[in-house]
């Protein structure tokens, strides 16, 4: 289910909102430009408000919860309605309980032995972050030998002109990205600039 999810399209908008009230605006705005999947990070207190408000409004969006830190978010986001969980990093104890989630997660990583830790838990996709910082396009080139049986959603520092360099990996369905949501066009409700960030950004196309 989510490797279906994450080949949706090439970019996951990451998104932090501080009104739950511009959620739906916000996510029929990704929906129109190409990007169903949307992942609402948990920084704010409003974050399972726009959750909650995604996935009852909009069914054909994949809303997500990011940020995922405690065991306790867990039921809190699946109880929201979130179709998937993502987080920053994963320390063994957490990566245990959200192997037993009801939904599918896709766990942070920025190592190796990091990623082959949370394979051998059962996790095959997982979210490299940040990547930017953490060997960009070259680490993900580099591990795809030794370790083909996993995908990575690279996440931080990515935007429009550096996305291609990963979406042309093999091992790279996607791309994580919040230049597509700006905070000040969040905050002044200019959900026709987010639109058309989106649709650039959902016309970057996959590598066949």
């Amino acid at each position: 289910m989510l490797q279906s999810y994450l080949c949706l399209a090439p970019v996951i908008p990451v998104v932090t909102i501080d009104d739950a009230r511009a959620s739906i605006d916000l996510a029929h705005a990704l929906l129109e430009a190409g990007l169903p999947a949307i992942e609402i990070t948990l920084r704010t207190p409003q974050a399972l408000d726009a959750i909650n408000a995604i996935a009852k409004a909009l069914p054909d969006a994949v809303v997500a919860a990011g940020t995922v830190l405690h065991r306790s978010q867990i039921s809190e986001v699946i109880d929201a309605g979130a179709k998937f969980i993502v987080t920053p990093g994963t320390p063994v104890q957490l990566a245990e309980h959200l192997s037993e989630a009801a939904i599918p997660v896709m766990p942070g990583c920025a190592t190796v032995s990091e990623a082959m830790t949370l394979a051998s838990l059962g996790f095959e996709a997982l979210k490299f972050f940040p990547a930017a910082v953490s060997g960009g396009a070259a680490w993900l080139k580099s591990v795809q030998g030794p370790l083909p049986t996993l995908t990575f959603c690279p996440t931080g520092g990515i935007d429009l002109a550096s996305a291609p360099s990963y979406l042309s990996l093999s091992n790279v369905p996607c791309v994580g990205g919040t230049w597509i949501t700006p905070r000040e066009a969040l905050k002044s409700g200019d959900f026709a600039a987010i639109g058309r960030l989106a649709a650039e950004a959902s016309g970057l196309r996959k590598a066949a």
